[in-house]
């Protein structure tokens, strides 16, 4: 059974609703949590790419990275699933962000993309990771909630 499915949430990945690229956020985390993210990418087999100021680099320990980024573009590009990208910033330790293009999100099966990459993270680090609109950063929509273990809905969608 899927986390949610795409009639009670379509109007969430309408990107003139929430902008093209919604904000997704592990708050409360540490350079072992960056670590443990890394890990989950080479262990998942996802693919990825590293760029500091759009130049190809290897990918630093996570403990590095936001040393490193400091004054430079650091992205981290992860494709869990073949035409989904995640963009990862890792601009500080103290939290996660990532950013999901809802043009390669429609329907069922990029709700369920997007829950599997939710749970993925979530599971791997114990916290929750929520999802809320471009605009809005402070008022998560979805997101994983660690003591059920699946993507759930944390606020009602609008009515189409």
């Amino acid at each position: 059974m899927p986390d949610l499915l795409w009639d009670d949430v379509k109007n969430f990945f309408d990107p003139d609703l929430m902008g093209p690229l919604p904000d997704v956020t592990v708050p409360g985390t540490s350079p072992a949590d960056w670590q443990a993210v890394l890990d989950l990418v080479r262990s998942r087999g996802w693919s990825y790419a590293y760029s500091e100021d759009g130049v190809a680099v290897r990918l630093p320990r996570a403990a590095d990275m936001p040393a490193r980024s400091r004054g430079v573009d650091a992205v981290l590009r992860v494709w869990p699933t073949p035409g989904v990208l995640a963009v990862f910033r890792p601009y500080e330790v103290g939290a996660i962000d990532f950013d999901v293009d809802l043009r390669e999100l429609w329907g069922q099966a990029g709700v369920d993309a997007l829950c599997h990459l939710l749970r993925a993270i979530g599971r791997r680090l114990g916290k929750p990771v929520l999802l809320a609109p471009e605009s809005d950063p402070l008022h998560p929509v979805l997101g994983f909630d660690v003591t059920v273990g699946r993507v759930v809905l944390l606020a009602q969608p609008a009515l189409a």
